[in-house]
């Protein structure tokens, strides 16, 4: 049936005069009004849904694109253990002096985030054929923070002062034999005496302004107020210092330096000064600073490290069981020091003596420092399987285990016992180190003496005059891995460092043409050339390598740290970093 009344009012709908001037909203909503009740709600759930749905389409759109971009500002509370002597490029010392020379110093290299070398103050630096002469020009740009330019003479002066056998730099050995030859306002020539591949890993090396120090004296030079309130040319510059009633630095404020679009992103780098590591663990826990990288191993497993990131990268030492087959009968014997390699389990001792922050090492090669193709001499094994495995290697070798369970064989006409005299420094890496190898070397029935000395004891009584018959030590080849003072037959006696005093005339030639050669492919097949000859000689028992251990709050985006010679290195690429940060679409991000 028709419902007339109904139909009518349609018509007189579809006949009504449209209104003018409304807007689209307003005729929509005008059109809702006239609807049923039950009509209007479903078209208003509608119409809702579809905005939504429209905004999170847009959202979606939004976060596919957008990206977040480092902004100006924030404040980096640096935490670090000692108190800082010299700002100083030529006599930096100790881990606060270094952190500081890496902020307010710039070198004619820097290190990258790869851990290559790139410029920095230098424009450009050739090499002659031969090797021996590094031709640089510098940036004309740069300047020190007090507004003078950069020049050629500053480089020549900084490396001077090196030099100088009166100031005793810490890097004059690297600067041996050395001649600067200046030949413009911007630029010179370094002459080397003998070729000599890593030399360039020394043009990190910050520069010091002429104009500041030349007045002063060899005398006068380490006691001047520049040593602690410097002027450099490194991204940030000096601030504010802090000093307590003794006068000693509590507290360094450093500044971005302005440089237009190279400015660094976090304004201001606050380093705080603690006397120990307990202070800066509760400085942490307080949140008085943000960052640190001066935690030992055990400090750092009393710590809740699920509130920071952590950056973890070895570093080029590798700590090690030096035998000093002179001293020794026992050790002369390649069963005998086969089976003390098998014993030992370098996941395990990782664990120990480092707390897991390191790295194992079964080469004198540091882990992720190059690529060494020769295979790990002591494959994952049990205790037991170690115990068994290292037990065939001495009865192969005629030794014979006595009643008491240790093992004897008849060397050089006599009978004698295995036994070892192992002595280390008394630091705790030291410490648990040979406390897991004198357990373990133990448990398969030799006679372990473990003796630790003070540092300065150790070198002095126990290294230099070689007076041991195994030395557990760490050995720094540095970035550039040069082995030659560690491992060449010539560096035997001291002052050398061949402290296994090894002999072999393969090795000592694959050392000499490593020092010589650039090329990375030649130097790869060199050095893994001396690998090889050094792993059929079990000479040492290369343990691990520790890591550089880094600290920051998670609001703190730093850059990555590959390669790091040093720890004051995380410094590098610190213009980069940034705690503020914005989201902007790609379109904005110049």
């Amino acid at each position: 049936e028709l419902n007339l009344p109904y139909l009518n009012y349609v018509i007189s709908l579809m006949n009504e005069p449209t209104p003018t001037g409304l807007s689209l909203f307003d005729r929509l909503f005008k059109y809702f009004d006239k609807r049923r009740p039950s009509d209007r709600l479903f078209l208003y759930i509608l119409v809702l849904v579809a905005v939504s749905a429209g905004f999170y389409a847009l959202y979606l759109v939004n976060q596919s694109y957008i990206r977040e971009v480092p902004t100006a500002g924030g404040t980096l509370m640096e935490g670090v253990v000692g108190t800082p002597r010299f700002v100083n490029p030529v006599l930096a010392v100790t881990k606060a002096d270094h952190d500081l020379v890496a902020l307010m110093y710039s070198g004619l290299l820097k290190i990258g985030t790869e851990g290559e070398l790139e410029n920095d103050l230098a424009d450009s630096i050739s090499i002659s054929d031969d090797g021996l002469v590094y031709n640089i020009i510098l940036r004309q740009d740069r300047q020190f923070h007090d507004g003078l330019p950069i020049r050629a003479e500053d480089v020549a002066y900084t490396i001077g002062l090196i030099q100088d056998a009166a100031l005793k730099s810490p890097l004059r050995g690297n600067w041996n034999g050395i001649t600067v030859e200046m030949i413009g306002d911007y630029e010179l020539n370094l002459v080397l005496e003998e070729s000599y591949a890593p030399f360039m890993e020394n043009l990190t090396v910050g520069i010091i302004p002429k104009h500041i120090w030349s007045n002063l004296s060899d005398e006068e030079l380490p006691f001047s107020q520049y040593n602690t309130e410097p002027v450099g040319s490194g991204p940030y510059k000096l601030g504010s210092v802090k000093r307590n009633k003794s006068g000693l630095v509590d507290e360094y404020n450093l500044e971005a330096v302005a440089e237009g679009e190279d400015t660094a992103n976090i304004s201001e780098i606050v380093l705080k000064f603690f006397q120990n590591e307990n202070e800066l663990v509760e400085a942490l826990k307080s949140g008085v600073v943000n960052s640190t990288a001066a935690l030992s191993e055990s400090s750092l497993s009393n710590l809740d490290l699920s509130e920071f990131e952590v950056t973890q990268q070895p570093l080029p030492r590798v700590f090690s069981v030096f035998f000093n087959q002179n001293k020794s009968a026992v050790l002369r014997d390649s069963y005998a020091r086969e089976a003390l390699e098998v014993m030992v389990d370098r996941e395990e001792l990782v664990k120990r003596a480092l707390y897991g922050y390191g790295t194992p090492s079964y080469s004198p090669v540091p882990p992720s420092f190059a690529e060494v193709t020769t295979a790990t001499n002591t494959p994952s094994m049990t205790v037991e399987e170690r115990l068994q495995k290292a037990r065939e290697i001495l009865t192969d070798g005629d030794w014979e285990q006595a009643e008491d369970g240790h093992f004897e064989k008849v060397l050089e006409k006599s009978t004698t016992t295995l036994a070892i005299s192992l002595r280390s420094a008394n630091s705790p890496v030291f410490e648990n180190t040979a406390a897991y190898l004198t357990e373990v070397w133990s448990a398969l029935g030799v006679r372990v003496e473990s003796e630790l000395y003070e540092q300065s004891d150790l070198v002095q009584s126990v290294i230099r005059p070689r007076d041991y018959q195994a030395l557990l030590f760490g050995v720094d080849v540095g970035r550039a891995l040069d082995f030659y003072p560690f491992w060449h037959s010539s560096q035997r006696e001291d002052p050398g460092l061949n402290v296994a005093l090894y002999t072999n005339i393969t090795a000592d030639k694959l050392l000499t043409d490593l020092r010589k050669e650039s090329d990375a492919g030649k130097r790869s097949e060199l050095l893994n050339g001396f690998v090889a000859e050094i792993q059929s000689e079990t000479p040492a028992l290369f343990l691990f390598s520790p890591s550089f251990v880094y600290l920051t709050t998670k609001d703190i985006n730093t850059t990555a740290m590959n390669r790091l010679s040093r720890p004051s290195e995380r410094f590098s690429n610190v213009k980069e970093w940034f705690i503020n940060k914005s989201s902007v679409w790609p379109v904005f991000v110049n």
